[in-house]
């Protein structure tokens, strides 16, 4: 069955995976940045669930859920922003990011039942591991929401079953180890470890943490399958806050073409 989150990784070219955190400066303003994502050629959207301890965020990040959390985002705005922007873009995967509490404190089903109503495609759940799927898999399946799964450098051939069991979408390889936005892994590195997944993997790979530039993207894409961008992204909102969209867009734009002309030979 194709989905939208199937369909943005068929299109012949490599994802464009971008992040950005919902409520980041305001509820208010988060619609014109996800607007500004879709025009400058994102392929997938991650909105982020602003959360009291992101502890696999780094610095840039961390600030933006204290942003948002401080400008009065809660996990309804979340919802209606996510509703409104399927309005808006019906054909756009969007996908949630964030942390277990707010994704479970109602009951899974209840987070399900939300996602399903806004027209949510995917969850990323950064800690809950593949062991305690129970806590939030099922439910998400019941409602065709695909769970996400992140890989890392430490994902060995041993554990790399499990990750992938019941994971959809596309899978998350988290290319250093350590938080968001601080460090870049070696292009080698990123090839090996796609090549080596991909003996198993039956989902697409984005390749996300420390990518920055359209500089770093485009190699990173030609190796995988799409490509995440967050902190670049973020420190263009906490610099222009309400009017980040046009400096976003650019942005966007740059990287899209860099990661969509990969196995073009262009670069």
């Amino acid at each position: 069955m194709t989905t939208r989150l199937s369909a943005a990784f068929a299109k012949g070219h490599p994802a464009l995976v971008c992040f950005v955190t919902g409520g980041d400066p305001t509820p208010a303003a988060t619609p014109a940045i996800l607007d500004a994502l879709v025009e400058g050629g994102a392929d997938v959207i991650e909105l982020g669930m602003p959360f009291t301890d992101p502890m696999a965020d780094g610095p840039a990040i961390q600030l933006a859920n204290l942003r948002a959390l401080g400008a009065g985002t809660r996990t309804a705005d979340i919802f209606r922003i996510a509703k409104d922007f399927r309005a808006r873009h019906p054909d756009v995967p969007l996908v949630l990011m964030g942390y277990a509490n707010p994704m479970i404190v109602r009951g899974p089903e209840w987070f399900a039942n939300a996602c399903a109503d806004a027209g949510v495609d995917g969850v990323i759940c950064v800690d809950i591991p593949p062991e305690e799927d129970a806590e939030l898999g099922p439910s998400l399946r019941a409602k065709g929401i695909s769970p996400i799964r992140l890989a890392t450098p430490t994902t060995d051939h041993a554990r790399l079953p499990a990750v992938l069991d019941g994971s959809s979408g596309f899978l998350y390889y988290v290319s250093v180890a350590g938080i968001t936005g601080k460090q870049s892994a070696a292009l080698a590195s990123i090839e090996e470890a796609v090549t080596r997944i991909k003996q198993t993997a039956q989902v697409p790979i984005a390749v996300g943490f420390g990518v920055r530039t359209p500089e770093q993207a485009g190699p990173i894409a030609a190796v995988a399958d799409g490509v995440v961008v967050g902190s670049a992204i973020i420190d263009l909102v906490q610099q222009h806050g309400a009017n980040a969209a046009g400096p976003v867009r650019d942005l966007v734009r740059a990287l899209a073409d860099a990661v969509h002309a990969a196995r073009k030979g262009t670069l």
